[in-house]
């Protein structure tokens, strides 16, 4: 097995289809969409593509740190106790251990993710 990935922008296969929690819920009713591509390995490092439809979610990253990189859409993260920012296409953000905000999407989003913890 190659310790080597390569990501696939574009992925065509069946994604896992999810919903907010209902604890996370802020307003909307936003629907996700993933392909995992390194779940291959039980190693702490997750990658893939990720899709969310307009909504507002709290989002609470725990003990993990989430490397993201928007392909499409628009979206606005408002960090607990800070203004909020926007992230549209070629934009890349890190959220470390411990971050608590708001993840907004406005414009239907996919990004490439990178989860470690």
């Amino acid at each position: 097995m190659s310790l080597l990935i390569k990501l696939d922008l574009a992925p065509t296969g069946e994604p896992k289809h999810s919903k907010a929690a209902a604890d996370r819920l802020v307003s909307g009713d936003p629907s996700f969409k993933t392909w995992a591509q390194d779940q291959s390995r039980n190693e702490p490092v997750r990658t893939g593509v990720w899709e969310a439809t307009p909504g507002e979610t709290h989002s609470i990253k725990g003990e993990t740190v989430e490397f993201c990189y928007i392909l499409s859409g628009v979206i606005e993260l408002t960090e607990e106790g800070q203004p909020p920012r926007t992230f549209r296409a070629g934009d890349s953000f890190v959220m470390k251990p411990g971050f608590v905000g708001i993840w907004k999407t406005i414009e239907t989003v996919r990004k490439i993710y990178v989860i470690v913890g």
